[in-house]
């Protein structure tokens, strides 16, 4: 069970990480468009069907089957590298839930950042990945 435990991480993984790239992307798009406009709108459509079908769901099954990786191989009271990924996971996670208010804010037309502000949010989830797969694959303390 627990190979298949890892496979769901893995996959859950991917997929939040997958939507927390593409969501500033479309921010940076979104500041373009005037409010109000189709194509605003549009935006609109694409930035919550990304966070409610994709986002949001993956980080939820990332969080509960990481948990269950964690206490089913006894890696919390084994390692130190574990308790380095969890706080980047949470950062991550809280990152998450900023895009969620600009989602919210965009939606209401009250976006308060430019398209450089978005360009460079969209390399912390990046930095925040390089950071959680070096300390599971290489485990360095």
């Amino acid at each position: 069970m627990y190979e298949w435990i890892k496979a769901l991480h893995i996959i859950a993984v991917i997929s939040w990480m997958a939507g927390m790239l593409y969501l500033p992307r479309l921010f940076v798009y979104h500041c373009e468009a005037e409010a109000g406009s189709r194509q605003s709108e549009t935006f609109k459509v694409m930035e919550r069907r990304l966070l409610k079908a994709i986002i949001n769901p993956a980080m939820i099954v990332t969080w509960l089957a990481g948990l269950y990786l964690a206490w089913a191989g006894h890696w919390l009271f084994m390692s130190w590298w574990i308790y380095g990924k969890l706080v980047l996971v949470l950062v991550l996670s809280g990152v998450h839930g900023f895009f969620v208010r600009w989602v919210r804010d965009f939606a209401a037309d009250r976006n308060r950042h430019s398209q450089k502000f978005y360009r460079l949010i969209n390399e912390i989830p990046t930095v925040l990945m390089i950071g959680i797969v070096i300390l599971v694959v290489v485990k360095p303390f």
